[in-house]
């Protein structure tokens, strides 16, 4: 009979140890005791001893313990707060606890597409710093912090048991980009090895994704409800698809039965794999149009030249490069909602969205108002989607609910 693993080989701390404390000012204890999990570097009244990965104490400037995180000595969030229980320890019965917990959540939401589905969604999941999406048999893990490498195995394992994939790819995305080298793609972990397109179904639609892409594998899953409200509105539409991408967007259009769909992007690669995704889901490219260009320098041109759209669909990244200076999401989108409205049939309908999470609910509101101010009009809003159930967020880390949808009218 084989000897039972030593706490310290699960990740468990022994007995004996005694952990780093950092204490923080009271205001930051506060936001603490409200649910936020984070820890910045500026907070601490001095630096704790200890390496990444290490668990920190967090207690308030009395001396009261706040909760346990682990050490991130690379990034300006210092640490990261697991649990607020004074009884447990950060260890590997805790990451397999989270995850049979994430796994309960989407277990409640029999809407949610199994093979197109965020499975474990970081802090809102209780466990800072970690992402997992499920493409097809394949899972993605994100980790955005070198303190997990610690309890890699025991997540690894924990998702294997709750979901059965077929294979396992792991993205560090704290990893610090070179200048000049492209952004490692994710790395094969466990299982087979995936094919060069996995095919990710969502609702009657499918979509090829690259579980290996080092930035995004083609389908953004936060963006569903999005995609819903699309296809639910643009039957009979001659859609603007800006911002185009591998197409997700114009391919719920065409789906919902528009009568003609533009896509536009920077980037003319974009749109073989967007010509893929139509044919995935029997609609005949030839049918539709695909314009690559700058998307404020196209509108303007498609305005001048007498174009115009029964429905346009914004869904900029934060900061795209295009002709002139880059665009930003906090600086450019009241121009950008201008000029989309300068190719809007009058009534026509107006799909806003936005993932920045430095621009808040409010400031987009803003941003369509002064945009349509802008373009001589007003705007009334008439839907507003979000996050769907597998993106949870918490109260108190307003920067987990990020994501803003928008269908406006045209008057």
């Amino acid at each position: 009979m084989g000897r039972e693993p030593s706490p310290r080989a699960l990740g468990r701390p022994t007995a004996h140890v005694r952990h780093a404390v950092v204490r923080v000012r009271g205001d930051v204890a506060e936001r603490i005791r409200a649910g936020h999990p984070w820890v910045f570097r500026e907070a601490m009244q001095r630096a704790p001893s200890g390496d990444t990965g290490s668990e920190i104490e967090v207690r308030d400037e009395p001396g009261e313990l706040l909760g346990r995180g682990l050490l991130d000595t690379t990034s300006s969030i210092a640490v990261r707060i697991f649990t607020t229980d004074a009884e447990r320890h950060i260890d590997a019965a805790l990451i397999h606890e989270r995850v049979a917990a994430a796994a309960r959540l989407r277990a409640r939401f029999p809407d949610l597409p199994a093979g197109a589905v965020r499975v474990l969604n970081a802090e809102a999941d209780g466990i800072p710093g970690a992402t997992c999406d499920r493409f097809g048999d394949f899972l993605v893990v994100h980790l955005f912090t070198p303190a997990l490498e610690r309890f890699e195995a025991a997540l690894l394992d924990a998702l294997e048991q709750h979901h059965s994939p077929r294979g396992v790819y792991v993205q560090r995305r704290y990893q610090p980009m070179t200048p000049g080298r492209a952004r490692p793609g994710a790395e094969h972990v466990r299982g087979e090895v995936a094919p060069l397109e996995v095919e990710a179904r969502e609702d009657e639609q499918v979509f090829a994704v690259d579980v290996t892409a080092p930035l995004a594998p083609g389908l953004f899953l936060d963006m569903r409800e999005g995609r819903r409200l699309v296809r639910a509105r643009a039957a009979g539409l001659r859609v603007l698809n800006c911002f185009s991408y591998t197409g997700a967007l114009a391919v719920a259009a065409a789906c919902g039965g528009a009568q003609r769909v533009t896509s536009l992007d920077l980037l003319a690669k974009a749109h073989a794999r967007a010509r893929a995704n139509f044919e995935r889901n029997g609609v005949d490219p030839k049918t539709h149009d695909f314009l690559v260009g700058d998307a404020l320098v196209t509108l303007d041109r498609l305005a001048s030249r007498g174009h115009r759209y029964d429905m346009v669909i914004l869904d900029p990244p934060t900061f795209a490069a295009g002709k002139g200076r880059p665009f930003s999401a906090l600086r450019d989108y009241a121009p950008l909602v201008a000029r989309a409205i300068s190719a809007l049939e009058p009534d026509g309908l107006l799909f806003a969205a936005s993932n920045a999470r430095r621009l808040g609910a409010d400031e987009f509101d803003r941003a369509l108002a002064e945009g349509a101010a802008q373009a001589g009009t007003t705007l009334r809003i008439v839907e507003r989607r979000g996050q769907p159930p597998d993106f949870p967020s918490l109260p108190a880390l307003p920067e987990s609910n990020y994501l803003k949808i928008t269908l406006a009218m045209r008057l």
